[in-house]
């Protein structure tokens, strides 16, 4: 089942929305560069909040190949004992990322996680001081591999993460701080 008129650029603008509370500066040039403008980006919004409340939208994956075709990779993801499905889009507006949706086991699973990640054979950022860490730079991977032990935590709503991290700062001092995620991309970081 796709969605009339919704298609990858409307998706970004859904994951820019989000966005907007963290990073209003960043967004409202990234809308630009999609050619949309502020009214399109609340009503793509708006449509998305509606379709998938709709009962007659698909759920967990099919919901995503519905508005961003068929995924460009399914990987297996091993998590504990547990191997899921991870299915994978490129999106314009982030090359070098990514959109994964997290699969259960079972068949037919639900979506259990949906975020940007880095792509395959994309390098990860340089992160060495709290300074390295701008908004929109890294993923949630990037963060916790270059600063363990990263302490993941419930963000505000169901598109947000947190990590708890220590960071040294410009001087080498450990910065305890938590870094904020949106759609898994990193919004801001802040002392703990």
């Amino acid at each position: 089942m796709a969605v009339q008129g919704f298609g990858v650029t409307e998706f970004q603008l859904v994951l820019l929305r989000r966005m907007a509370d963290f990073q209003p500066e960043l967004v409202e040039r990234a809308v630009r560069r999609l050619g949309a403008s502020r009214a399109e980006l609340r009503e793509a919004n708006r449509r998305w909040q509606a379709t998938v409340r709709s009962p007659r939208f698909p759920a967990g994956a099919r919901r995503f190949a519905a508005v961003l075709g068929p995924p460009e990779a399914e990987l297996p993801r091993r998590i504990g004992d547990l191997v899921c499905t991870a299915q994978l889009w490129s999106l314009p507006l982030w090359p070098d990322l990514r959109f994964e949706v997290l699969l259960g086991p079972a068949p037919g699973a639900p979506a259990w996680n949906e975020w940007l990640v880095r792509a395959a054979g994309s390098p990860p950022p340089v992160l060495r001081t709290v300074a390295d860490l701008a908004p929109w730079s890294c993923v949630v991977a990037d963060v916790a591999a270059a600063f363990p032990p990263a302490v993941p935590r419930e963000g505000s709503a169901p598109t947000r993460w947190q990590l708890d991290v220590t960071v040294p700062d410009a001087s080498g001092a450990p910065f305890p701080c938590t870094a904020d995620f949106t759609w898994g991309l990193l919004q801001e970081v802040r002392p703990r």
